[in-house]
């Protein structure tokens, strides 16, 4: 139920610029994901990827339905943080060699950097919406920061799992990332 506050307050407002944040953020992972997946040299970090990019496309859908709730159109409006993140991703790319697992080692720092940013900002989002009184928002947005997550325990799992001690035996190269 809407309440005056809901009609014309800085908090709606702040809460819709952080939607529109979020819709871009997921949009751009939704391109970045398969990029990474492909980049990744072991089966289960490439399989994450491939799992969180299909949930990923949920993610955007579920914002759709969030701003539908609220009666804002769908707008996306650009995310520094996940542009830095992103782009720092694809320098992971460029400057380690394909196949390595220090390449992995620093998919998953990337990836983790967006997952806690995701992680963060769904946590506020659902506070907000609660505050709002967009209760079945706060439902949705509360799906969305539970499978980011779990996606963030998948990533510590798989790199704790075998990923960070490959890495800790293979050889510095000089001029990459890591040397």
């Amino acid at each position: 139920m809407e309440t005056a506050i809901q009609k014309d307050s800085k908090l709606k407002d702040f809460f819709v610029d952080q939607l529109e944040d979020l819709y871009w953020a997921e949009q751009k992972l939704v391109k970045a994901l398969p990029k990474m997946q492909e980049a990744a040299t072991s089966p289960q970090l490439k399989n994450a990827f491939a799992q969180h990019c299909r949930q990923t496309q949920e993610h955007v859908t579920r914002l759709e339905q969030v701003f539908e709730i609220v009666g804002e159109p769908a707008d996306p409006t650009k995310c520094p943080a996940m542009a830095g993140i992103v782009s720092e991703g694809e320098h992971i790319i460029d400057d380690t060699d394909e196949g390595s697992a220090h390449r992995d080692v620093g998919l998953i720092f990337a990836s983790q950097k967006a997952e806690h940013y995701e992680i963060a900002t769904y946590g506020g989002m659902v506070t907000l919406a609660k505050t709002l009184g967009y209760n079945d928002a706060a439902e949705i947005l509360a799906k969305t920061l539970a499978q980011e997550k779990e996606a963030d325990e998948l990533l510590t799992n798989i790199a704790e799992n075998n990923i960070n001690y490959q890495a800790s035996t293979e050889p510095k190269e000089e001029g990459g990332l890591f040397s």
